[in-house]
């Protein structure tokens, strides 16, 4: 595995960097986000791990550019920024996961799998677009559509959607949402990221079966 490291403190990223290379992966590693984003102009990685208090600007808003100009690697946050509006900042700029400093080495090593298994792209036949009524969902441009109006969505809102469209045939357990979409997130951020997504493509179509999960709704409630 290719791993990209955006991480200022050399003490950390010499440590990180030299177990990451001790279980057999290429890590290439800067300290500024000025340097990162010349390095990913013309390299590519299998995966980016990202401070967030980076020397030269925030580690926020490297990744919003990054994801701004097409960046499609798994980006993994790692910081010891542990409030809930951090781990939704970052989620909701288009990280796919966030990692909480400090942490062992065989935690990051199972996140990275994770989040490898989960934009590893389209397996071959699945189906790209799916559609419920007047709501359009394609995956493989990553466009959302109400009607004929495209709607913004965060990358943890379209994925969301993209579960709750894939099994639209039946009731998707919080505990199945989390573990495509929320891996290791507290319980309530299901719920907030359900009320944004609702907010976006219209409140009622998404029903909450209570006590067990969510489903879409095969046309929305009147």
């Amino acid at each position: 595995m290719k791993i990209f490291l955006v991480e200022d403190d050399l003490e950390f990223g010499r440590a990180l960097q030299s177990a990451l290379q001790d279980q057999d992966h290429k890590v290439v590693w800067v300290r500024l986000a000025a340097a990162a984003l010349q390095y990913l102009e013309t390299e590519s990685c299998d995966v980016l791990l990202l401070d967030l208090g980076l020397p030269d600007g925030s580690g926020f808003d490297l990744l919003r550019q990054l994801r701004g100009q097409g960046l499609s690697c798994p980006i993994l946050v790692i910081s010891a920024r542990n409030s809930l509006e951090d781990r939704l900042d970052g989620l909701d700029l288009g990280a796919d996961d966030y990692l909480i400093k400090p942490f062992d080495i065989a935690e990051l090593l199972a996140r990275l799998r994770a989040v490898l298994r989960r934009t590893q792209g389209l397996r071959e036949g699945e189906e790209s677009v799916w559609t419920i009524s007047d709501l359009s969902l394609d995956n493989r441009r990553k466009v959302v559509s109400v009607g004929a109006a495209e709607v913004a969505l965060s990358k943890t809102e379209f994925a969301l959607l993209h579960a709750l469209m894939q099994g639209a045939d039946r009731v998707l357990t919080r505990g199945e949402l989390e573990d495509r979409v929320l891996p290791h997130s507290e319980a309530q951020t299901l719920d907030i990221h359900i009320s944004k997504l609702r907010k976006k493509i219209g409140e009622q179509r998404i029903r909450t079966v209570r006590g067990v999960g969510y489903m879409m709704r095969p046309q929305p409630a009147a």
